[in-house]
């Protein structure tokens, strides 16, 4: 739980060398290797070099026969694609490389960045929405992303249709990153393409793809971690029930930032799963100034930690009228905490709250809510086990 939010006791030493930069590359691009699995070779053998010569036998020990890695030749073309596109590899390691985002434990290690890198270490709000925005929801977006760079913060989304589009338009002259599911040269959407191209000009793009790669359906869930990785908060405009903006608000509860959405009318489908987030304990956004409430002013920085729980009670809260309300930051980090203590063996759940040293009232209900997502099981003689 929090050891994957933490930075690594040996942090990467990003490359320095032309050499270096085609390692780096060739192991990233290699079969069956992606950021964590990048992350570890790295911790295990401490360069790249080293981890490519180890890794036809890393793969003979998992079964895989006639493995090779990445050829040379195929990262130094890449290499030579991104100079002629304009982009630049930012490693993880780097002072250029986000802080928020070297955090994670499935960091991106090379990001191709067009655009002004500088962007990099602004304060980031992320704006997400729907693709077939309503006219009001693409107006909330415009006048959220426009008060939140008035105010300071950079606004990241991820060039789509609708909501993306309308808070990467308003804030052109702020500051906006766009995260790209494809290769950072590669626009999707095709009608984003001059929006793209004054991003490349006034802001930021990114991607962790190789260059000249096609989106495809997987790649949009891994950008999408990119994009509340990067992020203090995500603010959900608009968003159906079963959506991508409800993935980068999970990510963002993951990830230990603050989830934030904007209510909707109850028969508008679109607004359903904005609806959802707030009834779950989601802070509710009318304007901008909400959204400075929830996060802190942008000149504030702090360090990403994972929200603190609360002390212990002497009450369980059934009698108390006025209750706490547990914004989902803390309760996600609280079911982390529980699934990271539960294994296949089960557990007294009165040990569990022990160990929790939190109140039964606090972690009852999670386990109820755990229970029912199918994460926990419950086992006779009131016993749990992580299913």
């Amino acid at each position: 739980m929090a050891k994957d939010l933490l930075p690594s006791p040996h942090p990467l030493t990003p490359p320095r060398s032309e050499d270096e930069w085609v390692s780096w590359f060739r192991l990233l691009r290699s079969r069956r290797v992606g950021p964590a699995t990048f992350h570890r070779l790295m911790a295990e053998h401490g360069s790249a070099a080293a981890a490519l010569d180890a890794l036809p036998q890393v793969a003979r020990d998992a079964g895989v026969e006639r493995y090779a890695s990445c050829p040379s030749e195929v990262a130094t073309a890449e290499m030579k694609h991104g100079r002629l596109a304009g982009a630049r590899p930012v490693a993880i390691g780097a002072d250029e490389y986000p802080h928020r985002l070297a955090q994670l434990s499935d960091a991106p290690p090379i990001l191709w960045a067009l655009g002004d890198p500088a962007l990099l270490s602004r304060p980031m709000i992320a704006l997400v929405g729907a693709r077939n925005a309503s006219s009001l929801g693409t107006r909330m977006a415009r006048q959220l992303a426009h008060g939140l760079t008035e105010a300071g913060f950079a606004v990241v989304s991820g060039l789509a249709r609708g909501i993306d589009t309308a808070a990467h338009l308003a804030a052109l002259d702020g500051g906006t990153a766009a995260v790209q599911a494809g290769g950072v040269d590669v626009v999707y959407p095709a009608e984003n393409a001059v929006l793209a191209q004054e991003i490349g000009e006034k802001g930021l793009r990114l991607s962790e793809q190789p260059m000249g790669m096609q989106p495809m359906a997987r790649h949009f869930p891994a950008r999408n971690r990119i994009i509340s990785g990067l992020a203090r908060a995500v603010v959900v405009v608009e968003a159906a029930a079963k959506s991508g903006s409800l993935i980068t608000a999970r990510n963002a509860l993951d990830q230990g930032r603050e989830v934030l959405a904007v209510p909707g009318h109850p028969f508008d489908a679109r607004a359903s799963g904005c609806n959802m987030l707030i009834r779950d304990g989601a802070v509710l956004v009318r304007r901008c100034e909400d959204v400075i409430e929830a996060v802190g002013p942008a000149a504030e920085q702090p360090e990403l930690t994972l929200p603190d729980m609360p002390a212990p009670e002497t009450g369980t809260g059934e009698g108390n009228p006025n209750p706490p309300r547990r914004g989902l930051a803390e309760t996600g980090a609280l079911h982390r905490q529980i699934l990271d203590r539960l294994g296949p063996s089960p557990l007294a759940e009165d040990q569990l709250i022990r160990d929790l040293g939190m109140p039964a009232g606090r972690v009852g209900p999670e386990l109820v809510a755990l229970e029912l997502d199918g994460k926990i099981e419950r086992r006779a003689g009131g016993l749990l086990s992580r299913a």
